[in-house]
């Protein structure tokens, strides 16, 4: 298994943070410093370490949900933030975030420490489907409700939801499946609008439901069968 792998799938950092803490010099195999991301250990014969832990391929695989308050970083460790995940994980438990929210946005992320599913909700490839509910400073125009659906360009691409909603005057559903930087922000900002909350409420099939800012839940039977989970 290559060792950026094994790192993931052992619910250490994400594939691109495992390679960063590889090209570092913070990771060790059998004692000795590795740069490469990709060479290959043995879970079962090789000792690895990150910054002097030991790390393992955990026996069983953890899945929660979380509601990310606002102010929250969605990481797990800034050495110059308030509040991280880490704050709400509990004790004994090595989870990492499949995807991120934006400081100032709220709502539903996955917090897991089985590294394929990481890689599948958050490759561009899989196209998973996210949904976002959007509050804004004013009624929003049914010309700019259009112009969202047939999509606009941003400074670095195309943005085109795969679906736009209106739910009040002043609110507005949206269904994207990418993941750039407040991409959802940019595009509002560009039609003069400032977007005053934005909650994700669903990553495909597990929904935000009636989580409460800060709380973490373990994903039901369902949640996980449906996210093709536990299926012999």
């Amino acid at each position: 298994m290559r060792l950026n792998k094994f790192l993931q799938a052992a619910g250490v950092a994400s594939r691109r943070k495992a390679d960063e803490l590889i090209l570092s010099g913070s990771v060790r195999v059998n004692g000795r410093v590795v740069r490469e991301p990709w060479y290959e250990v043995d879970p079962e014969k090789d000792a690895v370490e990150v910054n002097g832990r030991r790390v393992e391929l955990a026996t069983e695989r953890h899945y929660f949900k979380f509601y990310k308050p606002r102010g929250v970083v969605s990481t797990i460790s800034d050495p110059h933030a308030k509040r991280t995940l880490s704050d709400y994980i509990p004790m004994g438990l090595r989870l990492v975030p499949a995807g991120r929210l934006d400081l100032d946005s709220e709502g539903l992320m996955i917090l897991t420490d089985d590294g394929d599913l990481v890689y599948r909700l958050t490759h561009p490839s899989f196209e998973v489907p996210k949904r976002y509910r959007v509050a804004l400073d004013r009624y929003v125009k049914r010309e700019d409700l259009e112009r969202l659906s047939r999509g606009m360009e941003l400074e670095d691409g195309p943005f085109l939801p795969d679906r736009v909603r209106r739910l009040g005057p002043r609110e507005v559903e949206l269904v994207i499946h990418e993941g750039r930087k407040r991409e959802i922000r940019r595009a509002f900002a560009a039609l003069g609008y400032e977007v005053v909350r934005l909650v994700r409420v669903a990553i495909g099939p597990v929904e935000l439901g009636d989580m409460r800012p800060g709380e973490l839940r373990r994903l039901s039977p369902d949640e996980l069968r449906a996210l093709g989970i536990g299926k012999g």
